[in-house]
């Protein structure tokens, strides 16, 4: 890791002197170091870092640039100070005004995917400032690197084998219990969907069950939408549409990370992690446009397109997470372009019908900076998606409002559950941004990790 947290500064450790525009007369920085700034034309421009240069060459320190907390970011913006400052050891010469979110954009901002090659890039240690705790930094970076890692990693060593192999090692790091029903097996256990989607591939379809905490204590339950690589199936997707589709396990990604965010933490849950893992392959045994498929709940579901497969292998796994009625039950998944037409790509929709949890959720992302948006579970439209031949379609009778659609198809396969919120994350950064690089990045996990330590966990 890059950025490395520590609580004692040695004799050698560097300032950081945060200063807002307009503000680089109030700062404690020297003459000398004031002077150097105003000859560099440095006045606290939000994300600009500035070094001081100190004796014979050396740094004596470093201006950096900061601004008022507004919606989404905002406070990460720390994270430019990882690819900024030089390899060494450093300290903030005055608290920032939120310290733990400082902490955490600087060092999510030195997340670097070096699996494939070597990054280059400057080791910083930090010291935690008074107000931020590096053990509870260092946790949550931790599941975020995790979620980034799994997403990155492509599909040729990242398929359903893959997912299982990630998760039996977080598993195995945090003692939980891990089964996987396979292949032919998900036929005689009633996971039929999930079969159909992904026996065309070489690898066989698996769902992933990990649980993990004391039995008594509040069911808390996250399922993840684990399409390794999506082809859209027999309804083939574009070249230019499939480059990506190794993200398409994002929302397993992202259960994982939170899960090891949960375990690390030691929470007072019982946490139960499933991930229908597949891929979305082409053979001759592949789903078909117009198959009827019976779905574990006993609804059955036509086939109006098998690029929407994300939905039947999650309604198989929702199905059965719900009838051991959790407290909690959050599902997520990348599961439609219609929620990136809608709110972009860092802005991830969340549904729900539960007023209580809905506010939970969207003031956690504000405090955390991890932005959501709640969108509606609008049941007027629940007949978009009906058959003629089956009870449902996996696909709308339009093109309209796509993610609502898919949210309304996954709340039939949810009654028992005391909450349930469904998340359609991009899993995706397009564009680099103080926190994080272009690539895999965890969407609501910060925030759903604050929800259930404030709620949830006694």
């Amino acid at each position: 890791m890059p950025v490395t947290l520590v609580s004692r500064r040695s004799k050698n450790a560097l300032p950081v002197y945060c200063v807002a525009r307009g503000e680089l007369a109030a700062s404690e920085a020297g003459v000398e170091a004031l002077a150097w700034a105003k000859a560099n034309g440095f006045d606290g421009e939000p994300g600009r870092t500035l070094v001081i240069p100190g004796e014979n060459g050396s740094v004596a320190g470093a201006f950096f640039g900061v601004e008022p907390r507004r919606a989404g970011f905002s406070p990460l913006i720390f994270g430019k100070l990882a690819k900024a400052l030089p390899a060494g050891e450093w300290y903030f010469a005055a608290s920032p005004s939120e310290p733990d979110l400082a902490v955490l954009g600087l060092t999510l901002g030195g997340y670097v995917f070096d699996r494939y090659r070597k990054s280059g890039t400057a080791d910083l240690r930090v010291i935690a400032p008074k107000g931020a705790d590096a053990g509870e930094t260092s946790r949550v970076a931790s599941g975020v690197f995790l979620t980034r890692d799994l997403i990155n990693t492509p599909a040729n060593d990242m398929g359903p084998e893959g997912i299982e192999k990630a998760a039996r090692k977080l598993a195995r790091a945090h003692k939980a219990q891990i089964s996987v029903i396979k292949g032919e097996a998900l036929i005689s256990r009633n996971f039929p969907m999930i079969h159909a989607v992904g026996r065309a591939s070489a690898e066989a379809p698996r769902l992933i069950d990990m649980r993990w905490g004391p039995k008594d204590a509040p069911k808390v339950t996250l399922v993840g939408k684990g399409v390794a690589f999506d082809t859209g199936g027999l309804d083939i997707k574009p070249p230019s549409s499939m480059l990506l589709m190794k993200k398409d396990m994002g929302g397993a990604a992202n259960v994982l990370g939170l899960a090891s965010m949960i375990m690390a933490a030691g929470r007072k849950v019982r946490l139960r992690v499933l991930v229908p893992a597949v891929e979305n392959a082409i053979s001759a045994n592949a789903f078909r446009p117009g198959d009827i498929l019976k779905s574990r709940k006993g609804i059955t579901v036509e086939v109006g397109n098998t690029d929407a497969e994300g939905r039947l292998v999650l309604a198989d796994a929702l199905a059965y997470a719900d009838e051991e009625k959790p407290d909690l039950l959050i599902d997520m998944a990348t599961l439609t372009g219609a929620a990136r037409v809608a709110l972009g790509p860092d802005l991830p929709p969340f549904f729900t019908d539960d007023e209580e949890l809905a506010g939970r959720i969207s003031r956690a992302a504000e405090e955390r900076a991890d932005p959501v948006w709640r969108m509606p579970l609008w049941s007027p439209y629940d007949s978009r998606y009906s058959s003629r031949v089956a009870d449902i379609n996996n696909i709308s009778s339009d093109s309209f409002a796509g993610a609502i659609i898919a949210a309304l198809f996954l709340r039939r396969f949810v009654e028992k559950a005391k909450g349930w919120a469904h998340f359609d994350v991009f899993g995706w950064s397009p564009l680099e941004r103080p926190h994080c690089p272009v690539g895999g990045e965890a969407q609501a996990i910060r925030a759903l990790d604050s929800v259930i330590a404030k709620h949830y966990a006694g």
